[in-house]
């Protein structure tokens, strides 16, 4: 007799990024991870298991580890269909509760991955990362996996057009046709990439859409470079970089040191990429009605974007916009047919 998981299947937005992995819930709960895993076993034994920080889960006979450890670089190529995405993923469906659960999920990828410069999708890769996902991933810890039964994949900033669109309302569901009409442009601004799509008569304009290889990680790239130079490190850990980001300082042998001049030179760097691909892109956005930034860099470097186009907004809570509108995809645009 099938359980009660299978029938009744959590449908979920997951944007699982190269930086951070993000989770719609039809509850309305949102939940963020940072994408850091490597492979094999993370070597920690935790004194107390209420306070257990890493997991270690196995697909394709290979062991990952995920969580408070110093993760490998997720910034390669084959990263969305490869078992350290899947390993963590499988940590950000187990840290969302849904053990055991059957899974219908909606993921993206960059534009730039999911079309070519046609307008055609690339199939090949869409069904590589549609199919990843729906491989087995077994926590190591002896809980359920949770197993994704049907996965769609969409273009990142497209996700966050529909989360734009869809508006969901006490009484129901609607599409905005005030927003629907307008021509609009989307910023995402992720870790790896910055993507823009143009969306007019709910058309894709690909000649003002696409995706740059810039984005957060670059922010850490150059962060680390600078501490390690200026201390005159030969390795430094990924998780201390990512603090060091965060709050500006670096603390190394039991002592503070303000990095704060290090971390604002480097965004200047990156946000300076990523306006001059945005004024290729976008122009002066004369003919659009409005560009909505989203993506987790577009919290980080908020002051940086703040006035680049007199009627750009942000959207809210920018870093879930994707996850947001992939749940609403999922529920609203797939056809009953496709997931069930």
């Amino acid at each position: 007799m099938a359980d009660a998981s299978s029938i009744n299947p959590i449908p979920v937005g997951l944007d699982d990024g190269y930086a951070f992995t993000k989770i719609a819930l039809p509850d309305g709960r949102l939940l963020a991870i940072p994408s850091r895993a490597r492979v094999g076993q993370s070597g920690v034994t935790w004194i107390q298991e209420a306070e257990q920080r890493i997991s270690e889960y196995e697909t394709e006979d290979t062991v990952y580890s995920v969580g408070a450890l110093d993760g490998a670089p997720t910034h390669f190529e084959g990263y969305p269909w490869s078992g350290l995405n899947r390993a963590v993923v499988q940590h950000a469906l187990q840290q969302a509760g849904l053990a055991g659960k059957s899974v219908h999920a909606v993921s993206g990828l960059p534009v730039s991955t999911f079309y070519r410069k046609s307008g055609e999708h690339r199939q090949e890769t869409i069904a590589r990362k549609r199919d990843s996902l729906k491989q087995t991933v077994h926590p190591l810890s002896g809980a359920l996996p949770a197993g994704i039964a049907f996965h769609e994949v969409i273009p990142e900033a497209l996700a966050a057009w529909y989360d734009y669109v869809i508006v969901e309302l006490e009484d129901g569901v609607t599409l905005d046709a005030d927003r629907v009409s307008v021509p609009l442009a989307i910023v995402d601004i992720g870790g790896r990439t910055t993507d823009y799509v143009v969306v007019k008569d709910q058309g894709i304009l690909h000649a003002s859409s696409g995706s740059l290889q810039c984005g957060m990680l670059n922010v850490k790239q150059s962060v680390a470079d600078g501490i390690q130079e200026r201390f005159d490190l030969e390795t430094l850990s990924e998780q201390l970089v990512s603090q060091a980001v965060e709050h500006k300082i670096v603390r190394l042998q039991g002592k503070e040191h303000d990095v704060a001049a290090l971390v604002e030179a480097a965004m200047r760097e990156v946000v300076e990429r990523i306006h001059d691909e945005t004024r290729r892109q976008l122009g002066l956005g004369i003919e659009l009605d409005r560009v909505l930034f989203v993506g987790g860099g577009t919290v980080a470097l908020s002051k940086h974007i703040a006035n680049w186009f007199p009627h750009q907004a942000i959207a809210e809570h920018p870093a879930f916009a994707n996850a947001r509108g992939m749940l609403k995809y999922l529920r609203y645009v797939c056809e009953a047919s496709d997931a069930a």
